[in-house]
């Protein structure tokens, strides 16, 4: 009390402190604008605490319900607005425990007994983004279905592939989707890698040693639904790994939306027109009333750099700090959540885009019949015949050769035409210089033929759970 009279901190913490914070300090470094998104995690957490002391003796069973019901109000008022947050308490952990201890007077204060902020915070933020794992997976399950249901729509269906933005071979509409129903099954499949590396419980590390009180680890972990505990006091301090990771995981799933995006604003142009985006996901232009621009690609491809961003920040932050707890690590929080925020957004938006799109087959069917996309089909037809492939590639680069300066295609020739670049070419050369016969060529596990892609529509279908 003496510090306080003497107009000492009045601080939770403040009892070694003269002087109170100055506001410019409180100012810079509270971080409740942000962190209050915790707060039921918080509670949980507490909640979790609260109930391992008294199962030790370090609280009373009275003790222990007036926390519990004090914590469900505190909660209840934060989720119907009614609950002021303090800037001078500095983050969530803080307000609602002076807000606690305020309702429910000195219980309150023996609910921090074996904890610090540092594993409070830490399990905070581990069990939000548990839960934001699981909400991702959910979202890239809705994306994946899309893509899912675009290649059961389009099977059979022809569009040129593309190498260096030039036109390479002739593939499945159905195919490339499923190349990006690939990139977001392995983006799950992160998330869930990422999820059972974070589920592990670090309450009763305390500040970076562990607690000396009895605290049972195993006993919150496993009210938090956690999987286990983590190992050291000192790592599990100053571990943001798990942060980094997650981080990781949004970028690359981001990363694949801004892909999938550039080709769909390259498609929907008037050179391309390869797809039609529904109205009701473009925009028009406030000058030219002709415009219909694909905006939601655009803007998700542009909010890749928030994501990317996120991810630097992070490991630009660790990657310094020597162990265990330094103050920097409160700038953990706002580069995730805004990962977060980002990357739900853009995958829910594009899920639904994914579902107003239609492919103009026809333009697409017509734009592998130019450009000699069956010349490597050309090329296999002549090793099939015993022509060194190297040699079968000088062959087939002769005949494209001709091609242009005659401005025909390779299926265009006639057979005198193809033998005058090699004896070895038959009448049965025109099933390859199909674009049906190239396609449907291309049977080896993960091609584009007709079989293969069948049986891979079959298999993701049954994965997202589609017939």
């Amino acid at each position: 009390m003496a510090n306080q009279q003497n107009g000492g901190s009045k601080k939770l913490w403040g009892g070694r402190f003269s002087e109170a914070t100055a506001a410019s300090v409180e100012a810079f470094s509270s971080s409740i604008d942000y962190d209050s998104r915790l707060y039921k995690y918080d509670i949980a957490g507490s909640k979790a605490h609260a109930e391992a002391l008294a199962a030790n003796g370090v609280l009373t069973q009275d003790e222990l319900t007036a926390i519990v019901t004090g914590l469900t109000e505190i909660e209840n008022e934060i989720e119907s607005g009614s609950f002021v947050f303090k800037p001078e308490l500095e983050d969530i952990h803080m307000n609602i425990e002076k807000a606690l201890i305020d309702r429910i007077g000195p219980a309150g204060a023996k609910l921090h007994s074996g904890r610090s902020r540092n594993d409070q915070v830490a399990v905070d933020f581990k069990l939000y983004l548990r839960d934001q794992c699981d909400a991702l997976v959910g979202l890239l399950d809705d994306i994946r279905r899309a893509f899912v249901v675009l290649s059961r729509k389009y099977i059979g269906r022809v569009m040129p592939g593309y190498t260096h933005m030039q036109r390479a071979q002739p593939v499945q509409i159905s195919h490339h989707m499923l190349a990006y129903y690939e990139m977001f099954s392995r983006d799950r499949d992160r998330i869930i890698d990422c999820r059972k590396r974070l589920n592990l419980s670090p309450l009763g590390c305390a500040a970076m040693a562990g607690t000396g009180l009895p605290v049972d680890r195993m006993r919150t972990s496993a009210a938090l639904g956690f999987s286990g505990v983590t190992a050291n006091s000192i790592d599990t301090s100053g571990d943001r790994d798990y942060a980094i990771e997650f981080a990781s995981c949004c970028t690359l799933i981001q990363l694949h939306l801004s892909r999938l995006s550039e080709e769909l604003v390259l498609w929907s142009t008037e050179e391309f027109n390869f797809v039609n985006i529904s109205d009701k996901f473009c925009t028009g232009s406030s000058i030219m009333p002709q415009k219909k621009n694909p905006d939601i690609p655009e803007l998700i491809r542009g909010k890749s750099g928030r994501v990317v961003g996120s991810l630097m920040s992070l490991i630009t932050l660790m990657k310094g700090l020597p162990l265990t707890y330094n103050r920097d690590m409160q700038e953990d929080k706002e580069p995730v959540f805004d990962a977060v925020d980002t990357v739900s957004a853009s995958l829910a938006i594009m899920a639904e885009l994914l579902g107003n799109l239609s492919f103009n087959t026809e333009v697409l069917a017509k734009a592998t019949e130019s450009g000699c996309m069956t010349a490597t089909d050309l090329a296999d037809y002549l090793v099939m015949k015993n022509v060194p492939f190297r040699e079968a590639h000088g062959i087939v680069g002769r005949a494209v050769a001709y091609c242009l300066d005659n401005s025909k295609e390779l299926a265009d020739l006639s057979l005198e035409e193809l033998k005058q670049f090699s004896g070895e070419i038959e009448s049965d050369v025109f099933a390859v210089l199909s674009v049906e016969g190239s396609v449907n060529s291309r049977n080896s596990i993960g091609g584009t033929g007709f079989k293969r892609v069948e049986e891979a529509v079959t298999v993701a279908e049954k994965q997202v759970g589609i017939g």
